[in-house]
């Protein structure tokens, strides 16, 4: 993987390259690019398709140690990164995490199409009983540690108050270890990741509601018809905010769509594409 330099740190990205039309998809809370792979595949033929691998969680280097993690700060870095490789235009795909959310009306001026896919947002931050459950395990000592060990225990990952609650379909636990493996083998990392977890203002994504309606690019909500953790009536909610908002769900997904159903997310991103330009007159 490519890797860029950025004010925090140095983040790993994939990049495919090519003439079509720039889509960036930003993956949610400790996980890497890989849980788009399926999404990447697809488009990957007529779109240019980036996927930054943000530090919260699944990043392979620790970022600097004054470095502001927080959803604000992360949001910040995505914005740099899209600066940095001078993306315009972007389509830009959020999933589980509300990051993107944040740009709207502060940094969104290479943003063309907005597609938010159950994530975070409105009063549901943390998120669900596995949000609320980090956030508290960041706030005791040793806390987040013992938590963490949970996801060497194939049972347990699949458990509903872990990642099992976040897919319909089983997923593949190498797929987790690979995730995992930095908050597990890195003591920075996790750092980071404390840091993300500690900052967290339940009325963040509250505050982003109210600059929504300032967008004026088409948007796109697409949510897991089955999601627990990230109800659908939110994403209609979010979808009413947004002045050009459509809201769609994508049968057989909880939270985690790209693995659920990626075809069915894919169809809808390409018809959304179609459909809309990126005129934000």
């Amino acid at each position: 993987m490519p890797d860029i330099e950025l004010s925090a740190g140095r983040i790993d990205y994939t990049d495919t390259g090519g003439p079509g039309e720039t889509v960036v998809l930003v993956p949610g809370l400790a996980f890497d690019d890989s849980v788009w792979h399926a999404v990447v595949d697809d488009l990957r033929a007529d779109f240019r398709v980036v996927v930054p691998v943000l530090p919260i969680g699944s990043h392979r280097r620790a970022m600097r140690p004054e470095a502001d993690l927080s959803a604000h700060g992360v949001a910040g870095l995505l914005a740099e990164f899209m600066e940095r490789l001078d993306l315009r235009d972007v389509t830009l795909v959020q999933n589980d995490a509300g990051t993107a959310q944040l740009l709207v009306g502060v940094r969104d001026e290479r943003i063309g199409r907005l597609v938010l896919t159950s994530c975070e947002a409105l009063e549901n931050y943390p998120p669900g009983i596995q949000g609320r459950t980090l956030h508290a395990a960041s706030r005791i000592p040793g806390g987040l540690f013992l938590l963490l060990q949970s996801f060497r225990v194939p049972f347990l990952v699949r458990m509903p108050s872990s990642l099992g609650g976040m897919a319909k379909r089983p997923i593949p636990y190498e797929l987790v270890r690979r995730w995992y493996a930095p908050l597990l083998t890195d003591r920075m990392v996790r750092r980071d990741f404390a840091k993300f977890c500690r900052s967290t203002e339940k009325d963040t994504y509250l505050r982003a509601a109210g600059r929504l309606r300032e967008f004026r690019g088409p948007a796109l909500v697409a949510w897991g018809a089955e999601d627990r953790m990230m109800p659908p009536e939110t994403g209609r909610r979010l979808a009413a905010l947004l002045p050009r908002g459509e809201f769609v769900e994508i049968p057989g997904s909880r939270t985690l769509i790209p693995l659920d159903n990626p075809r069915g997310l894919c169809a809808e991103l390409r018809r959304f594409i179609k459909e809309t330009g990126t005129d934000r007159a």
